[in-house]
């Protein structure tokens, strides 16, 4: 049976199967196979797929990519945030290749890819999906644009993410399994588990051929979020939603829309109307700062900042700009929000926060 055909039919075993707590242990097993199955999968279809893949090289601070069924505006959107230049039209597929952008804000430089709308079964193959859908794979971030009108093609996009792996917006579950000889499995929880049972746990470990380990697990997971830190194909991006064409729905239905997507940016792309707030939602959920550097005996260089990770230290910085930085390390001075006073003296292990001024002192 191929595998496309096993998929189906365990899918279809999980949704007659009524889950509760005599359940769950099968449920699990079922899931666990499942997750295995589709991982196989993927890796086939991205190891040897037909036709010509989606191969674009990254570049810049940071990527981010423009995902969403067609004709929804991404064009549009990534005209207004780069200086690409994106074929734009009132008719479905006008982007058949991903089109890439840079957009230059706050010091960063800002990969933006236009890639091709997807549609229902992308996950499946349908319509070049999973090649457009495994270009989201590599981002830092995803923008799921949405036509005003097609607000319920979000859970669509959702289900097509999560069938290749992508888990938006998700933190990696918090699960340690290290496998043994002999001993049989101990599970360890620093809190109370209420949304799985260790006799789960053990269905799903057994599923994929495991017998003995320890097992220790941070926090209240579900089911299938035990699933998923057992699956290595999994990858936990952050993703912005976007609702684009406003401008053509009257404000009692943009009401009713924003108190059902509360979290959602409500922009109208062709009349540039809120894609500054988006270029600032973007800086923000990549979590990027800027950091001056001070050379010493040298004036700071405040027009072209260093773009870093929030939570990366001095010995990050110092790693970046040369090994021997680390190696002859003697001590920084920072100017800013990180430190009590300006200039402090601080070690490799500082965190370094937005718009700091750091001067790093090697050794003679």
């Amino acid at each position: 049976m191929a595998i496309e055909d096993r998929i189906r039919e365990i899918e279809e075993e999980i949704k007659k199967t009524p889950y509760n707590k005599a359940t769950s242990h099968h449920v699990g097993k079922l899931k666990a196979k499942l997750s295995k199955l589709k991982e196989d999968s993927l890796a086939r279809s991205s190891s040897g797929s037909k036709g010509r893949g989606f191969n674009i090289k990254k570049s810049g601070d940071s990527t981010v990519v423009l995902l969403g069924f067609p004709s929804v505006g991404k064009s549009t959107i990534l005209n207004q945030l780069t200086n690409a230049e994106s074929k734009t039209g009132a008719y479905e597929f006008t982007t058949l290749d991903i089109v890439p952008g840079i957009m230059e804000y706050r010091g960063a430089k800002i990969q933006i890819l236009d890639i091709p709308g997807i549609i229902t079964g992308a996950s499946k193959g349908k319509g070049r999906g999973r090649e457009i859908l495994s270009a989201a794979r590599n981002a830092d971030l995803i923008l799921m644009v949405l036509d005003v009108f097609n607000p319920q093609h979000m859970n669509v996009i959702i289900d097509e993410l999560r069938n290749i792996g992508i888990r938006p917006n998700e933190s990696v579950p918090d699960v340690t399994v290290k496998p043994k000889k002999m001993g049989g499995l101990k599970v360890a929880s620093t809190v109370e588990l209420t949304k799985i049972d260790e006799r789960t746990i053990r269905s799903i470990l057994t599923e994929y051929g495991i017998h003995s380990a320890d097992v220790l697990i941070r926090g209240d997971v579900t089911m299938d979020q035990f699933v998923d830190s057992m699956d290595s194909s999994c990858c936990y991006i952050p993703m912005l939603l976007i609702i684009n064409k406003i401008d053509l729905a009257d404000p009692d239905y943009i009401a009713e829309i924003k108190s059902k997507l509360p979290d959602a940016l409500f922009i109208a792309a062709d009349q540039g109307l809120n894609t500054e707030e988006l270029k600032d939602d973007i800086f923000d959920a990549l979590k990027l700062i800027r950091v001056y550097l001070k050379p010493q005996g040298r004036k700071t260089d405040m027009k072209d900042p260093l773009i870093i990770r929030k939570g990366s230290t001095v010995g990050d910085v110092a790693g970046r700009l040369h090994r021997e930085f680390v190696r002859n390390f003697r001590h920084a001075k920072i100017w800013g929000n990180s430190v009590k006073f300006p200039g402090q003296k601080v070690g490799l292990d500082h965190v370094l926060d937005d718009e700091d001024i750091l001067r790093i002192i090697l050794k003679k």
